[in-house]
């Protein structure tokens, strides 16, 4: 039976991670994450430092800080420069991903998908944020895909190659013979957009928004949403599949343009609209590691008698302070643990349910900034927030609840021997 288990998840855990699209968004999005990052430093930096709004907590406003003021605009034009151009960025960066799966380094690809992306969307009024920031972004993913497979299939085929002498340099060359495909791609979706206006009276990114985002975002950002991707996320974490790779490609465009619009609130000074987001994942889910393996470090030092646990724990310190437990994961293990697993799997929606439940009340705020994924534990949730100490706390509340989860578990292996070596 734990065979057959194993298997099941490995063959659902190897169709999603070989599954092209998903893989090229995934890879899209993680190549994305350092403009995100700088972005929100920016978005951080502006309100918290430079801002001079009356009424504002920000150092600007301490006496004598004024001249920060004076800085603001540096900080809010690099700003414009990363969150509002995620859009553009996803649509050359998922097109790249997805062109090297299918075998073609081809710089025409993500500037034909570009092309085809300005080409469906209302420009009547220029490229606003409406089309290069958070509100295009899911548009921008789905035609970087089609427009990708469309130009590569095209390629492929060798039919369409304009042959130039040889005298011709290979530059030049080169460019006549992807012009036909780049054409007829570009055409292929201007046209498609045509033709759907004309039909339904929609333009396609509304269409896709309505039908597509909208539904899947409120699944995906529900309270019981959040907490079934951080179950299956966990779940394969057990069976020794790294959850949160595998599953990525699937959650991060809707968590990240929930993040988008919070971020473009709090650079605008109002109120984030969502709970759930990109920076809740990383301050909620993975502090500490998948699992909240903090709180099993902290149970093992207070209560395991067992040696062999003590030492893993000391050695896995000082990774689980910048959120890896790998050595916790396979060193205890958890892989495969009947025991463990069960609380590395409770941790998780215990941390995820306090986490919303203290957004929802207003003890912590809707979270605001992307710190980078290995910011340590009080300092990520005060970043998150926007330099909100209550942040930070809420990730200690849930650390501590995770001690409390794991440590009848930890108490229960204190009867087992440590496996003899051989």
């Amino acid at each position: 039976m734990k065979d057959k288990l194993m298997n099941g998840f490995l063959l659902f855990a190897t169709k999603i991670q070989n599954q092209r699209h998903i893989n090229a968004i995934k890879n899209g999005f993680t190549n994305l994450m350092p403009i995100i990052i700088v972005g929100s430093v920016c978005t951080l930096i502006s309100n918290v430092v430079c801002n001079t709004s009356e009424g504002y907590v920000s150092l600007a406003n301490l006496p004598g800080m004024s001249w920060l003021g004076s800085l603001k605009p540096i900080f809010d034009a690099a700003n414009y420069g990363t969150m509002n151009m995620i859009a553009i960025g996803v649509c050359i960066l998922v097109a790249m991903e997805l062109g090297s799966t299918l075998g073609k380094n081809d710089w025409a690809i993500p500037v034909t998908a570009l092309a085809c992306y300005i080409s469906v969307v209302d420009t009547s009024n220029g490229l606003g944020t409406s089309v290069t920031a958070a509100a295009g972004l899911f548009v921008a993913l789905m035609v970087s895909l089609v427009s990708t497979e469309i130009y590569c299939r095209l390629t492929s085929s060798g039919k369409l190659s304009i042959h130039m002498p040889e005298s011709v340099p290979s530059n030049v060359a080169k460019s006549f013979s992807i012009l036909l495909p780049a054409a007829i791609t570009i055409f292929v979706i201007s046209t498609f957009g045509f033709a759907f206006t004309a039909i339904t009276g929609m333009m396609v990114p509304e269409a896709i928004i309505r039908f597509i985002q909208t539904p899947l975002s409120g699944i995906m950002t529900h309270p019981l949403g959040i907490l079934v991707i951080a179950f299956m996320c966990s779940l394969l974490w057990v069976f020794g599949i790294h959850g949160p790779n595998t599953l990525n490609g699937i959650y991060e465009p809707i968590f990240l343009a929930a993040y988008a619009e919070n971020e473009a609130a709090y650079a605008a000074g109002l109120a984030a609209p969502n709970i759930v987001c990109s920076p809740f994942w990383s301050t909620f889910f993975s502090l500490t590691g998948s699992g909240i393996t903090g709180g099993l470090l902290i149970a093992i030092f207070l209560f395991s008698k067992r040696d062999d646990f003590r030492a893993i724990a000391k050695l896995a310190l000082p990774c689980g302070i910048f959120n890896i437990n790998e050595p916790l994961i396979f060193g205890i293990p958890i892989v495969m643990n009947p025991i463990l697993m069960i609380p590395f799997m409770i941790a998780p929606l215990a941390s995820v349910g306090i986490g919303y439940f203290l957004t929802a009340i207003g003890f912590c705020p809707r979270l605001v900034v992307n710190a980078p994924w290995t910011t340590p534990p009080f300092l990520c949730g005060f970043l998150a927030g926007g330099g909100s100490i209550t942040a930070g706390l809420s990730q200690i509340i849930v650390i501590l609840v995770a001690a409390v989860i794991y440590t009848p578990f930890v108490i229960m292996l204190n009867s087992q021997e440590a496996p003899a070596e051989e």
